[in-house]
C-alpha cells in the first residue's frame, strides 16, 4: 500500500468506537470467573489444587488486576506515545492527514480503554475485597520496544518503533480475542473484553497500513537493516519473566505454609514457552508480517527463519 491508496476510518469509529457506543460494564456479583482459568497455570497447577484450592477466587481476582495494570501500561505509555507523535507530525516519517487524523483516535480509544480498565479493577476492589499486591511497573514490551530502538541507527528508530508497535498491536488484538470467547467469566468482563477487541480489531489494521505504507518506500538498505534487529525485538517480547515474577510474588502472598509454598513455587518456575515458532504468539506475528507486506522481501524471511516450522537454523 502507498500513501495515497489510504483511506481513513473516520467514519467507522464516529459509528462504532466504545468511547461512542457502549455503556459502563458493571461488574456482577455472580458464581462465574472474574478471570479465565486457562490463563492462570499457578491456579491448575497439581501442588495448587491439592493443598489450597480455596484459595483460587483470590489468585484470579489478583490476576485479573496484572492484566488490567498491563493493559493500561500498553496503552498509556507505549501505543498513545507513537500514536500522539505520529497525529502531531512528530514521527520522522511523515504520514498524509488522514493517517494522523486515525492515529489521533487510537489516541482517545487507548486513553479510553485505560480508564476503562482502571474503573473495572476498582469496582473488582469493592465487590471482592480483594487488595491488589505489588503490581509490575513495567511490561515486556517496555524493555522490548527500546532495546530494538536503540540497535538502529538514529534515522530508522522512528521506523523501528512504528514495526514494534504495529507488532504489538496485532498479537494484543488476538490475545483479546480468546479473552472475549471464554464463556467461563463473568459476562461483564466478556463484555469488556468484546469492546476492546472492536477497537483493537480497527487499530490492528491501522498499524498494518501504516507499517505497509512506510515499508514499500523505504530503500532496500534500510529494510535490511530493520528486519536484522525484529529476532532481538521478538526474544525480548516473549520472554516471560516479569510474569514470573509476579507469579513468585502472588505465591509469597498466600496464606499457606513454607512446605506448600516451596510446592507452588517448583511447578511454577521456569514454566516457559521456547521463544520460536512453537510460542502461541508467534502465529499472530507472522501473520501480521504477512499482512503489512513485509513478509515478502527475502531479509525479513531470512530474519525470521526461527519462526517458520522446517526452516529453523
Amino acid at each position: 500500500m502507498n500513501a495515497c491508496e489510504y483511506q481513513s476510518f473516520a467514519e467507522t469509529w464516529e459509528a462504532r468506537a466504545t468511547i461512542r457506543t457502549r455503556p459502563r460494564r458493571m461488574l456482577e456479583d455472580d458464581d462465574r470467573l472474574i478471570y479465565p482459568l486457562s490463563r492462570q497455570p499457578l491456579a491448575l497447577s497439581a501442588a495448587f489444587v491439592d493443598t489450597c484450592p480455596q484459595l483460587r477466587d483470590f489468585v484470579l481476582v489478583q490476576s485479573l488486576y496484572k492484566f488490567i495494570n498491563d493493559v493500561v501500561i500498553f496503552e498509556t505509555e507505549i501505543v498513545d506515545k507513537t500514536a500522539r507523535n505520529i497525529a502531531k507530525n512528530r514521527f520522522a516519517i511523515e504520514f498524509p492527514f488522514a493517517c494522523r487524523y486515525d492515529a489521533m483516535t487510537v489516541v482517545v480509544d487507548e486513553d479510553y480503554h485505560a480508564l476503562v480498565a482502571m474503573d473495572f479493577m476498582q469496582q473488582a476492589r469493592t465487590l471482592t475485597g480483594i487488595e491488589p499486591i505489588e503490581l509490575p511497573g513495567e511490561i515486556e514490551l517496555s524493555r522490548a520496544i527500546p532495546a530494538a530502538v536503540q540497535l538502529a541507527p538514529p534515522p530508522l528508530r522512528d521506523a523501528m518503533e512504528l514495526i514494534c508497535v504495529a507488532i504489538a498491536e496485532s498479537t494484543v488484538t488476538n490475545d483479546v480475542a480468546a479473552f472475549a470467547r471464554d464463556d467461563t467469566v463473568k459476562a461483564s468482563v466478556k463484555g469488556l473484553m468484546a469492546d476492546h477487541l472492536l477497537d483493537e480489531g480497527r487499530h490492528s489494521g491501522f498499524w498494518a497500513r501504516l507499517v505497509s505504507i512506510y515499508w514499500q518506500g523505504a530503500p532496500a538498505d534500510d529494510r535490511q537493516t530493520l528486519a536484522q534487529i525484529l529476532p532481538t525485538f521478538i526474544r525480548q517480547y516473549l520472554t516471560n519473566d516479569i510474569q514470573q515474577a509476579f507469579d513468585l510474588r502472588l505465591i509469597d502472598s498466600l496464606p499457606v505454609s513454607a512446605t506448600v509454598r516451596r510446592r507452588l513455587v517448583s511447578e511454577v518456575a521456569g514454566v516457559a514457552f521456547p521463544v520460536n515458532y512453537q510460542h502461541p504468539m508467534v502465529a499472530n506475528i507472522m501473520r501480521f508480517f504477512r499482512t503489512s507486506g513485509m513478509l515478502e522481501h527475502a531479509c525479513v524471511q531470512a530474519a525470521l527463519r526461527d519462526y517458520v516450522p522446517g526452516r529453523a537454523a
